[in-house]
């Protein structure tokens, strides 16, 4: 029996698992179109997952490429979100066309429920991403909503996809609104990892904020010109830092380094009806303007307050949004914001790796005050940006 006071036993308890990358990454114009081959070698019989939209886009591509390999493929709508009922219909979807692969194709949160579908039924994954507006289609994670919209929980997967494909050419078929939510959701990585990891002696941890910090600095200086230029060479290295180098970022630092209070406020959003036209990273640009407001109004932190006033210009440069009525929540009332923040807040939530405690009421504060001047940092009283909101929205 092993002395479980032994130097074997304590490396035993301290083994760490991760889930780096994608076993395979296929990136280039008419990608899908290539797949057929790197898609037979994980399966024959293929489920094909995804929404209306997305299929509609991608089969012309992707039919013809399976039928040349032979594979015999079904296809199954995933439905509005990665929900508990659309997976219970899936995993039925799985059992009736017998399928040994699945393939997700589609935004987030159809990558979200193949990835989670995968892992249910003991399946390998293939990711296509069909917007660049997360980093969903490389992660080891997927998130439950209900089938209302509103986030549950998450669900950490034993390893990333099998194969990502990045069509270039199919991404392009996606609205430029998705790609500016996709920087808003990556630039989140540098702001939340900083605040978690920065100070951690960890090797990889180390170059993963390090790794997000680049990824920031790439986004500051080619996003805009990326979006003028759809399907260019700077819009492709674009959307290789939203879709891949994020996702990067997440494999090396691990939950740790992925999300802080800037998707909690994400979370937290997801609960009001009225924000739920909102893109996943438009709410997470937003969270990262309420996560460097909490660092001014608690800490009294002047970097934070720089960094705030860089964000806001940027936002305005592509398009991210900086106030709630930005996110359509003008008419919100108290309450709603009020429910955003308890749930932001919960004792699981990520926005406890913020190296300071945060309350439902801070959150609050800093929630309705993310275009506050320069220099308003430590409030006297927090509930005073509170007072205000709730005067405002009773008008």
């Amino acid at each position: 029996m092993t002395n479980p006071l032994s130097p074997a036993a304590n490396a035993a308890s301290s083994l760490i698992s991760s889930m780096m990358a994608p076993a395979q990454v296929v990136r280039g114009s008419h990608a899908l179109a290539q797949s057929g081959a790197a898609i037979a070698r994980l399966g024959k019989r293929p489920l094909v997952v995804g929404g209306d939209r997305s299929l509609a886009a991608a089969l012309p591509q992707l039919e013809p490429a399976l039928t040349q390999q032979g594979l015999a493929f079904a296809t199954a709508q995933y439905g509005a979100d990665c929900s508990e009922a659309s997976l219970e219909h899936l995993r039925q979807a799985v059992a009736t066309h017998d399928a040994d692969v699945v393939v997700g194709i589609g935004g987030g949160k159809a990558l979200d429920t193949a990835k989670l579908l995968g892992y249910q039924t003991q399946r390998p994954v293939v990711t296509v991403p069909t917007s660049a507006a997360t980093c969903a289609a490389w992660t080891a994670l997927s998130n439950v909503y209900t089938d209302e919209g509103a986030f549950l929980y998450d669900v950490g997967l034993p390893r990333c996809p099998e194969l990502l494909i990045l069509d270039y050419d199919l991404v392009q078929t996606s609205d430029r609104r998705t790609l500016v939510a996709g920087i808003g959701d990556a630039l989140a990585k540098w702001y939340e990892s900083s605040v978690s990891s920065g100070h951690s002696d960890q090797t990889l941890m180390i170059a993963a904020v390090q790794q997000a910090r680049v990824l920031r600095d790439i986004l500051f200086q080619k996003s805009a010109a990326a979006l003028e230029n759809p399907g260019g060479a700077v819009w492709r290295e674009v959307v290789d830092a939203s879709v891949l180098l994020a996702g990067v970022i997440g494999g090396l630092g691990g939950a740790q380094c992925r999300t802080v209070a800037a998707h909690a406020v994400h979370n937290g959003l997801t609960h009001i009806p009225l924000c739920h036209h909102a893109l996943h990273g438009e709410k997470v640009a937003f969270g990262i303007l309420v996560q460097l407001r909490l660092e001014e109004m608690v800490q009294g932190n002047g970097l934070a307050s720089a960094s705030r006033q860089q964000l806001l210009k940027f936002y305005d440069e592509i398009g991210l949004p900086k106030t709630l009525a930005d996110l359509g929540l003008a008419n919100a009332t108290l309450a709603e914001l009020e429910q955003a923040a308890v749930l932001a807040c919960q004792p699981q939530s990520d926005i406890h790796r913020l190296p300071f405690t945060v309350t439902s009421a801070q959150l609050m504060a800093a929630m309705v005050s993310t275009t506050a001047p320069t220099g308003d940092g430590r409030m006297g009283d927090l509930s005073g940006a509170v007072s205000s909101f709730a005067e405002e929205v009773s008008r």
